[in-house]
């Protein structure tokens, strides 16, 4: 048993690795909750949140007088050890697990201990000196420190997903800038509509995505609002006075975020408000960019029997059976991670709408379910960019014919030669194979060089007119 060290809490004596800097309470959760093999140690900007929680927790007792000032420094070093990414490996709970976030804060508490005790020259578990209860959870409970940490934890997530955003945008946006000259049929309900750009294709694209930038950051804006102090329920108990505005105005020093004191503490503990319209920004952009995965697959199908409008750059062999076949996988999965985004989007709804009286039990999954998102769009979006956008070519010759050889030109005449007697022609060319162009001039009704005016796809990109 020299491997270990024996910890006790309310349930008894465990045994814990000797060289592990978190304790007892950690690894109750190590065994209880073998559930998504995902960890806290996978999302280091959960763990820096919790370590800034409690750096200010610290700062605030220490300022309030019930931390001595080297206890209080030991545990501010700590905390920008762990925040500049040491010890992340000692944070092995599952990300989903029961007990409100108790196991996740406690681990916290547990190695941010440990590893002061270690600069105090003490052994790791001689909590006399330096306790996770008493001294790093002073003031606190799970249910003010947790959520505050994922608030952390989201808006640094959130500055990443946003930047990641931003590049695709301007790949997208290169290209529409690459294709402006590219004639194309524009279509609606995949039928042919009127003519449009290639370019102007993919600035849509980047205008859209644009816009979910300032979506994403407007409701990430919410995190900022705390309930540090709150302790248990909102009541404070424990908390001395003063301690909720002083923690929040030190969260926010140490952070670099506005973070603010929630007005009133009861309502703030059981509310996950800012997790649902946040999760529903991560959809939203997910919606869109499964749509844009879409049309690059339409747009690139064939080669010979699709639209093959465009090119996307070949990845990968596209069968197993089918020799010179080359599949459009990078759109593929992004789709799919739009898939999985929609179903977490759920999960924080029901896990958001399943909270009772004063405390949301489901917050670990609901949380998880956020930072999951944001990964996953994060790599997403970074391959699209990579993978797929920025070799993106045009066939310009394709996409000009299918324009000549368009019904859906037609409706350029409508204000010339009105509505029936363009349904005609439509009708007729659609019947007999014959050219819009050559059954206007057939029948008298426009001149040859009207009608070369008119039908001139360059004509037709931008209002105009008679």
């Amino acid at each position: 048993m020299e491997n270990f060290r024996k910890e006790s809490d309310l349930l008894g004596e465990l045994n814990v690795p000797a060289d592990a800097y978190y304790g007892v309470q950690t690894q109750r959760a190590i065994d209880n909750f073998k559930i998504s093999g995902q960890l806290l140690s996978s999302y280091p900007d959960f763990i820096k949140g919790l370590a800034f929680v409690k750096k200010a927790a610290a700062k605030t007792n220490y300022e309030l007088g019930l931390l001595d000032e080297n206890l209080y420094f030991k545990i501010a070093e700590a905390c920008d050890e762990i925040v500049a990414g040491k010890y992340h490996d000692q944070f092995p709970v599952d990300m989903i697990q029961g007990g409100a976030g108790t196991s996740i804060n406690m681990n916290a508490n547990e190695v941010i201990a440990n590893i002061v005790l270690e600069k105090l020259g003490k052994n790791k578990g001689e909590y006399e000196f330096c306790s996770p209860n008493d001294h790093i959870n002073l003031s606190q409970s799970t249910n003010d420190a947790y959520p505050t940490a994922i608030k952390m934890g989201l808006l640094h997530m959130n500055i990443g997903l946003v930047d990641r955003l931003e590049k695709i945008v301007e790949a997208f946006r290169a290209k529409g800038n690459e294709f402006h000259d590219v004639i194309k049929m524009g279509r609606t309900q995949l039928q042919d509509a009127v003519p449009m750009t290639l370019g102007q294709e993919f600035e849509a694209y980047a205008a859209t995505l644009e816009e979910d930038i300032s979506k994403l950051n407007n409701n990430a804006d919410l995190f900022v609002e705390v309930n540090m102090g709150a302790t248990a329920i909102g009541t404070g108990l424990n908390a001395p006075v003063g301690y909720a505005k002083l923690c929040a105005k030190n969260l926010a020093q140490i952070t670099g975020f506005p973070v603010i004191s929630a007005p009133n503490l009861v309502e703030a503990t059981p509310d996950t408000g800012s997790y649902v319209i946040y999760s529903s920004a991560t959809k939203r952009l997910a919606v869109k960019l499964s749509k844009i995965c879409n049309d690059l697959r339409l747009l690139s199908s064939g080669p010979r029997a699709g639209l093959f409008e465009i090119n996307l750059p070949p990845m990968q062999p596209g069968s197993s059976i089918m020799p010179g076949k080359v599949n459009p996988v990078i759109p593929e999965v992004v789709n799919q991670v739009c898939f999985k985004v929609f179903g977490n989007d759920l999960t924080v709804t029901f896990a958001a709408e399943a909270g009772q009286l004063q405390l949301n039990v489901m917050e670990p999954v609901l949380s998880h379910a956020i930072m999951e998102n944001i990964n996953f769009l994060s790599n997403a979006l970074d391959t699209l960019r990579e993978k797929c956008i920025v070799g993106i070519t045009a066939n310009k010759e394709i996409c000009l014919n299918m324009v000549k050889h368009s019904i859906g030109i037609v409706t350029a005449l409508n204000p010339y030669i009105g509505y029936k007697k363009s349904t005609e022609i439509a009708k007729e060319a659609l019947e007999t194979g014959n050219s819009v162009y050559n059954l206007v001039l057939e029948k008298g009704i426009l001149s040859q060089e009207k009608l070369d005016e008119i039908l001139d796809p360059k004509n037709m990109l931008t209002p105009h007119n008679k």
